[in-house]
């Protein structure tokens, strides 16, 4: 871990800042820098480039600060912006293409995208041969270039799910092992606890059969069912200590809250979401009400998440209707992004902890998109 610390690098360590720079230097090079005879690259005052050929450049340049959110369209401004160039003959966008194209490899999730902006890099670089009649070797190595940058910057994008995948794989393999480990934990509380309630009542038997004719027997009889008592005590509390799951603290701890929701939403915002609480709660709910609607609503920010992506806005409603209590979770993510309306885990385990409490819970997506959860909870319910 220290070691993959003392390589992060600027674009990693501060990646708007670094972004900002980035474009100003492009900006800076492609206005002041043009090419020399016999290959050479010679400087030139930015008061001898013309108006719209500075506008242009500053567009293109300004566009690479998006290049991590908005890769693809980056890319389309850098080569329409060049294209638009080609009748000058002169000047061009200098390096902007190259790392868009090294962008849309690194960014993008798709790999469409960058590989039609290389074709359509190839071609203006082509035209541009053309009118400037430069060598067709030229024109060939500078294709290649481009495939390689957008290729390298593809590469790393694999490389890096990849390594995703396989912690991912690691941490459930840890998870698989431990609930077969808890498992097996279980059955053993079921045998040490049957065994040492079997033993409790034989000995109660006894004491019972012998009490009128033996009181001492009696006696000591019952101190064996206390002495097996206290074991199964002793044996219940460590083995469920054992099982009992780990709480987003990491401890052993009381389970959450609606006191630890705005923790929650912090997590989630950190995440990319943009969420908007409304609680106009007016009474303190019962523990376990204040549980369920804690996990109603971290599953549904994680489907928010996971289905509607970061900068998707979400709003989270708490409120009282008579004697029950509302929860409403509404995401705004686009059509395109809604997911079906099936019952998966997520949504079966919240509707599980509405009917444990005497509830109901209702989820679909949207008419206009987004999605949309809500759990009614009457105060008066059913205990799990």
């Amino acid at each position: 871990m220290n070691r993959t610390m003392r390589f992060r690098g600027p674009f990693a360590r501060w990646p708007r800042v670094s972004d900002a720079i980035l474009a100003a230097v492009l900006f800076l090079a492609t206005v002041t820098l043009a090419d020399g005879p016999a290959d050479t690259v010679v400087t030139r005052s930015i008061g001898d480039v013309p108006l719209a050929v500075l506008a242009l450049s500053a567009v293109a340049a300004a566009a690479t600060y998006l290049r991590r959110r908005e890769p693809v369209v980056v890319l389309a401004v850098a080569v329409v912006g060049w294209a638009l160039l080609l009748p000058t003959r002169e000047y061009d966008l200098g390096l902007i293409p190259l790392v868009a194209l090294y962008n849309v490899g690194r960014y993008a999730a798709d790999s469409r995208p960058g590989q039609a902006g290389v074709g359509a890099a190839i071609v203006v670089l082509s035209v541009e041969g053309l009118i400037r009649s430069a060598p067709w070797g030229n024109s060939a190595f500078g294709a290649v270039v481009m495939f390689l940058v957008w290729y390298v910057g593809r590469r790393l994008r694999l490389r890096e799910e990849r390594a995703v995948q396989r912690h991912q794989q690691r941490v459930a393999e840890a998870h698989r092992i431990i609930a077969e480990e808890r498992t097996h934990i279980a059955r053993e509380l079921h045998d040490v606890v049957a065994h040492q309630v079997s033993m409790m009542t034989v000995q109660a038997g006894a004491a019972q059969a012998v009490v009128d004719v033996d009181p001492e027997g009696a006696r000591q009889a019952m101190a064996a069912v206390e002495r097996a008592g206290r074991q199964a005590l002793d044996e219940l509390r460590h083995l469920l200590g054992v099982l009992r799951p780990e709480t987003d603290r990491g401890t052993l701890g009381p389970q959450p809250g609606l006191a630890d929701l705005p923790r929650l939403i912090e997590q989630f915002g950190a995440a990319g979401l943009h969420i908007r609480v409304t609680d106009t709660m007016r009474s303190p709910l019962p523990t376990r009400m204040q549980l369920s609607a804690y996990r109603i609503i971290q599953e549904a920010l994680t489907n928010v998440l996971k289905h509607g992506g970061p900068g998707t806005r979400t709003d989270v409603d708490l409120r009282e209707d008579g004697t029950d209590v509302t929860i409403e979770i509404l995401d705004h993510a686009a059509p395109a992004s809604a997911r079906r309306h099936t019952a998966g885990p997520g949504i079966i385990g919240m509707r599980e902890r509405a009917t444990l409490l005497g509830g109901v819970l209702e989820a679909g997506p949207r008419a206009d998109g987004g999605f949309r959860v809500v759990a009614r909870l009457p105060r008066a319910g059913v205990s799990a």
